[in-house]
């Protein structure tokens, strides 16, 4: 009997044990239940945010599309209306101008080298008659783009055979030569020309082609001029440029110390020094020997200047501005007293690339061969006759 009773007590307190056990699980299980239901709320809540952070995003999306198309057209509008400007500022500037500046033959100056001092006390004896002076440019036409962004290219302006010459760069050895300016402008590069080097590299785009020879500038410790023979590649002469104390001659080509021209007249130097440097100076060259004929100072100023050139013994300085825009011709230099300051033209250059590196002109055509950041343009010129004073 009493082994029953414990038994039965044994039992009863298994059952407690028991019971309580399954009471813990139960809190256990509603307590996790729990939790999964907050995570379950904070889940559900995340993703409502997420959706109206979605919306939001996509409604501002929406918004920034419509002001870039708004901004789109605001811009396309504002460049028309610059585009309507540019033409009317042309207009205007082809109808009331800035006053060109123009001078006259002034007292020769003085020079450390005798001969030069000598030549300074005449007055300059043309070689022909001509009289002509630009008008207007009557056309354009842009033939290529083939080298560098500055460097010159022209046609032999003394007649010879009418090759086309380029001068790539502004420190380099090598003239490529094309036959005509037809087989230039069909040529798919450089690589299709005879190529001629010459014995020094020159310096700046200063260079011309003259009756089969190539006039080209180099420097080192001096200002050299160099008389290169195409026909028989060789150097026919040089000459120390006998000027002192030479700055670059246009204010947006520091490269170029020395710009040599062509015109009716024959040979011409372009320069400008310390003594006179806020002016350009020019003088008349013999294109045999290369000494200097003759030299004036110019009231032309070099700032802003980009390229010059010479008709009829006549010096035109183009300028520009450094952030490059549209050049002009706005000061006129004329050696023999023909040019008025009524007469003198303010010609402006159709408005492409860039600022030109290089200017030549050719009296044959009455072209002129223009390099503009890397194109070849060619400006076809209209001519009226200067006024004698």
């Amino acid at each position: 009997m009493r082994g029953l009773l414990i038994l039965l007590g044994l039992a009863c307190l298994a059952g407690a044990q028991h019971q309580a056990l399954i009471d813990y699980l139960e809190r256990r299980l509603l307590a996790i239940e729990d939790r999964i239901s907050l995570w379950h709320e904070q889940v559900t809540r995340y993703a409502s945010e997420l959706r109206e952070l979605k919306q939001q995003m996509l409604f501002q999306l929406e918004n920034l599309d419509k002001e870039k198309e708004m901004l789109r057209v605001n811009l396309e509008g504002v460049g028309t209306r610059v585009e309507r400007v540019e033409r009317e500022l042309d207009y205007l500037e082809t109808q009331n101008g800035a006053q060109p500046c123009v001078d006259v033959d002034q007292e020769l100056i003085e020079q450390q080298v005798t001969l030069v001092q000598e030549k300074h006390k005449t007055k300059y004896a043309k070689l022909t008659d001509c009289s002509d002076m630009i008008s207007t440019i009557k056309a354009m036409k842009i033939l290529k783009r083939v080298g560098g962004s500055k460097g010159m290219w022209t046609r032999d302006t003394g007649g010879g055979s009418g090759k086309v010459f380029i001068f790539n760069g502004t420190d380099a050895d090598t003239i490529f030569e094309f036959s005509s300016v037809q087989d230039f402008t069909r040529s798919q590069g450089l690589s299709e020309s005879r190529r001629l080097k010459v014995p020094s590299a020159w310096s700046g785009t200063g260079h011309v082609v003259y009756n089969n020879h190539a006039y080209l500038v180099t420097r080192g410790d001096e200002v050299t001029l160099l008389k290169y023979d195409l026909r028989n590649p060789a150097v026919a002469d040089s000459v120390v440029f006998p000027v002192q104390d030479q700055v670059p001659v246009y204010g947006l080509s520091p490269e170029t110390a020395v710009d040599l021209a062509v015109d009716e007249e024959g040979l011409w130097a372009i320069y400008a020094t310390r003594q006179a440097e806020t002016h350009i100076s020019l003088a008349k060259l013999d294109a045999v020997s290369l000494d200097i004929q003759q030299m004036w100072d110019s009231n032309c100023p070099r700032e802003n200047a980009e390229a010059a050139f010479v008709i009829c013994g006549t010096l035109y300085v183009v300028y520009n501005t450094r952030q490059a825009g549209r050049s002009r011709v706005q000061c006129v230099f004329d050696v023999n007293d023909m040019v008025s300051a009524d007469d003198a033209p303010l010609v402006y250059f159709p408005k492409r690339y860039g600022a030109h590196a290089s200017l030549k002109y050719n009296p044959l055509e009455q072209l002129l061969y223009a390099w503009d950041d890397g194109y070849q343009i060619l400006y076809k010129l209209a001519m009226k006759k200067k006024l004698e004073l």
